[in-house]
Formats: structure tokens, C-alpha cells, sequence
């Protein structure tokens, strides 16, 4: 498809930024998001479509934005509305410039029929053509039904306000179909999309800070900036975010935080399988993705829905050429009935090709344990990581060097009294782990570059990540 005119000269110098969203027509949303004195609307648009296209920027960073007006119609989208939105998409592809959708809309205008769904599949096809290319950003502040839920769900990132809700049919058409009554928000709010279905990457307090985080993941992807090695010193307090007993669990949440720049980790999708933690935030000032089993929730275990976080987190890094660390304290796969039903085993093997496939810096610590297969899908030397690291008395193995005695000397355990059985246990594990080999014997093997002191965490990734080539994927980022 020949695109023209996606160089628009904006016209309409906007107001300045202010201190929050009182104003929540299309205008005020747009000066809210953007740097002060930068809204620049396009000029030219068809009245009555309700959509506003401008150019402004964000942190300094040019941007591309469209917006959707829930005065007209409901926000529901027309042919011509959808044509600027398309224009807006091809537009920022052409800058190579992010593109960012504030959505507040009832879908494709049902006056239109088919000519209207039309103009919502070319939307659809123009977010395909960008994906990959320039990061799509979409923040919902309102209702969104029919095409305008798959809009944002095309989309890398998507943040929502409390009043916003995506669902493809609305209640009342529920009630009619199935009988089944459920509010607008249960059915399409910020909890069942931040915390079930994945769909929403950050659900924000208020729309105002929705438009801020808005601003804050741009930023993040658009001005990804170099690596600096200055300044990053020594941790003593890092090993001190684990627990003495291995056995204890922590909010991995901790540890992030400590690897990151102070204050800039946004931790995208925290509700939805928090048993693992996908972040993006600042190292040594670049942009970095964080992968990190939370042994806080499920013992840290890979399940369907983390492994399915996992790998949509790991190619969106790599799409946009964002190196990878991937911090690793996990005791398998979860089991059970439910997990295979529901597909861990498809879904798991995403996260096996994610990471096989990407190209970006990906830095592997394990910080006390990588069991079974899951050692393997958390970006382990065998699927091609740039550098992996190991802190101390952590333990690379098919299982715990406990469990593996267990099952290897079931009749002998089987025959002595109850309260020597532990004490047996641990006896047979030291010998295991003496005949398997620990991590000397995975140095050994070139499955782990070193045995790393945890004060030092920061500096030895930063610097793997800065020898390595800086790359990136070619590929979209496909919704998984």
C-alpha cells in the first residue's frame, strides 16, 4: 500500500502542561501527555470523526499521537476517523518516532456498516505494518468496545485508567446472548485485564498518572540511551535481599531494584502471574528488560501464564533492540491437572523460542537455584545468552540435589526409622553433589561464565551487556 502525505505540517500550537487531568477533552488529554508548549495538532482533518492526530513530543522525544473523542459519538470510530489514525501510524513509521493512542471509544460506528469495519481493519493492518518498527503505545481512559479493544491489544505497551474497560461485546449484549449479567468493569476493567487476561500491561490509580507512566515508558523505549560504566560501584547490601534459608521465600521485587538505576524500573503486567516479574527500567543509564522468577508466589515455578508473560516481555525487548537480564531463582514447572490443560506445555515452548530467537544482550544470574527444564527457559547457555553468572551456593541441576536422592534411593530410605530419614537425605546430597558436580563443574562445561560475588552484580552485567554487539530482532512484536 502506497502511503502519502504522512508528513503532515501540524499546525495549532497546544497549551502548556499541567499538573493534572481536569480537562478531558481530546485537547486537555493530548497537553497533559505532552511536554509543554509541544502539542502541535495536525490540520485538515475531517470534522466530526472524532479523532485528533497531533505531533508533540515527550521528554524531548518526538512523538506521534492520536486520540479518540468520547464527546462524538461515543468515541466510535468512522471510516475518516480511522483514516487518520491510519495516517497518524504510517506517519510515525515513516519518522521512525513512537506513536501513542489515547483510546476512549465504542468501536466502529454501527451507522456505517461494513464501510466502517473496514476502516478499523486498515487500523488494524497499519499497527501491524509498525510493529516492531516503532514503538505503539496505548493508553485507555475510557470504555473500549468491538474494534477499538483490539486497537490497544495490537499494541506494545497498554496502560489503563480506573474508568477504562475493553471488551470486545458489552454487557448488555452478554445479558441478551447468554444470560449471564456482569457489570462494564468486571467484564472489561482494570482488574480482570491487569490481573487475568494479561491484556493490560499497567493499570494506573487515576488518569492522570496513567498518562504519566505513559510518558515515563516512552521515554524508556524512544531514548534508550548508552551504557555508562561510571558510577557503577559495588553493592555490599545486594546478597543481603535473598534470605538466610534457601527455603524462605522473597518479593524478587527487592532485588530488581537494586540491579536497576534508583527509581526508574516500571514493572509492566505486576498483577497478571506475578510468579514472575518483567521489568524495564535503566541500567548504567540504557534501557534494560528485567526477567526474574518471584519466589514470593508459587515457590518462583514457571507456569502457562508466566511463561506466555515471559516470552511476550522477551520479544518486545528485542523487537526494539533492549538488552536483556534475566535474574533466575527457579525450582521448575509448576504441576498439575490444570497446567497441561492449559497448555504449558504451547505456551512454555514460547518462551523457548523467544529467547532462542532474540538477538539483543541477554545476561543471565542465577542467584540460587535453576532446576529442570525451567533452568533451560530462563535464558540458560544452551539457548544462546550472551553471558551467564552465578552467585554462590547456587545450584544449576535437573532437581533439588534433596529430591534427587529421594527418588534415586527410594528402597534405601524406605528402610530406615522416620527420624533418621533427613539426616540421611542431607548426607546423600552432599555425595550427589560431589558426583554430579557443582558449579565448578558448570564452569567447567561453558554453562556458566563465572561464579560472580552478588556485590558485584550490577558491574558484571553492565559490563557483558556493554562488550556484547548492540542488535536487534527483525520481527514484529505479535500479541502471544
Amino acid at each position: 500500500m502506497t502511503v502519502l502525505d504522512v508528513t503532515v505540517p501540524p499546525a495549532v500550537l497546544g497549551p502548556p502542561v499541567v499538573a493534572g487531568v481536569s480537562d478531558t477533552t481530546p485537547t486537555g488529554r493530548l497537553t497533559a501527555l505532552l511536554d509543554a508548549g509541544s502539542l502541535l495538532i495536525w490540520p485538515g482533518l475531517t470534522d466530526g470523526t472524532g479523532v485528533l492526530v497531533a505531533d508533540g513530543r515527550v521528554d524531548g522525544s518526538d512523538v506521534v499521537v492520536y486520540v479518540t473523542d468520547q464527546s462524538v459519538k461515543g468515541g466510535a470510530l468512522g471510516a475518516a476517523g480511522c483514516a487518520d489514525i491510519v495516517r497518524a501510524i504510517d506517519a510515525a513509521l515513516a519518522r521512525r518516532v513512537p506513536v501513542i493512542g489515547v483510546w476512549h471509544s465504542g468501536g466502529a460506528r454501527l451507522q456505517e456498516g461494513v464501510v466502517g469495519l473496514d476502516g478499523v481493519g486498515r487500523v488494524f493492518a497499519a499497527m501491524v505494518r509498525a510493529s516492531g518498527r516503532v514503538p505503539q503505545l496505548s493508553v485507555v481512559l475510557g470504555p473500549c468496545a468491538g474494534g477499538a479493544a483490539y486497537g490497544p491489544a495490537l499494541t506494545d505497551v497498554v496502560v489503563m485508567a480506573p474508568d477504562g474497560r475493553i471488551f470486545v461485546t458489552g454487557p448488555d449484549v452478554i445479558r441478551t446472548v447468554t444470560g449471564e449479567a456482569v457489570t462494564a468493569e468486571h467484564l472489561g476493567g482494570p482488574q480482570p485485564h491487569g490481573r487475568r487476561s494479561g491484556v493490560v500491561s499497567v493499570v494506573a490509580d487515576d488518569e492522570a498518572e496513567a498518562l504519566s507512566v505513559t510518558r515515563a515508558l516512552t521515554v524508556l523505549l524512544a531514548d534508550q540511551r548508552a551504557l555508562d560504566l561510571r558510577g557503577i560501584e559495588a553493592d555490599p547490601g545486594m546478597r543481603d535481599v535473598l534470605p538466610a534459608s534457601i527455603r524462605r521465600a522473597y518479593d524478587v521485587k527487592s532485588l530488581v531494584e537494586r540491579v536497576l538505576d534508583p527509581g526508574t524500573g516500571i514493572v509492566l503486567h505486576a498483577g497478571w502471574a506475578p510468579n514472575l516479574s518483567t521489568t524495564i527500567g535503566r541500567l548504567g543509564g540504557r534501557t534494560v528488560g528485567v526477567v526474574a522468577n518471584n519466589p514470593m508466589r508459587l515457590a518462583g515455578c514457571l507456569d502457562s501464564s508466566s511463561a506466555e508473560k515471559a516470552a511476550k516481555f522477551v520479544r518486545l525487548c528485542d523487537a526494539f533492540g533492549i538488552p536483556l537480564v534475566v535474574l533466575v531463582d527457579v525450582p521448575g514447572y509448576l504441576p498439575g491437572l490444570d497446567q497441561e490443560w492449559e497448555g504449558v506445555v504451547r505456551r512454555g515452548a514460547k518462551l523457548l523460542h523467544a529467547f532462542a530467537e532474540s538477538v539483543v544482550p541477554r545476561v543471565t544470574v542465577v542467584t540460587r537455584k535453576a532446576y529442570g527444564g525451567a533452568y533451560i527457559a530462563m535464558n540458560s547457555r544452551s539457548l544462546g545468552a550472551t553471558a551467564v553468572f552465578a552467585w554462590p551456593d547456587s545450584e544449576l541441576a535437573v532437581m533439588s540435589a534433596a529430591a534427587a536422592v529421594r527418588i534415586l534411593h527410594r528402597r534405601r530410605l524406605a528402610d530406615v526409622p522416620s527420624e533418621d530419614e533427613e539426616s540421611l537425605v542431607a548426607e546423600l546430597a552432599d555425595e550427589h553433589r560431589r558426583l554430579v558436580g557443582g558449579l565448578a563443574e558448570s564452569e567447567e562445561h561453558g554453562l556458566i561464565d563465572a561464579v560472580i560475588d552478588p556485590a558485584v552484580t550490577r558491574r558484571v552485567v553492565a559490563e557483558a551487556i556493554a562488550e556484547a554487539p548492540s542488535l536487534r530482532g527483525d520481527h514484529t512484536n505479535i500479541p502471544l
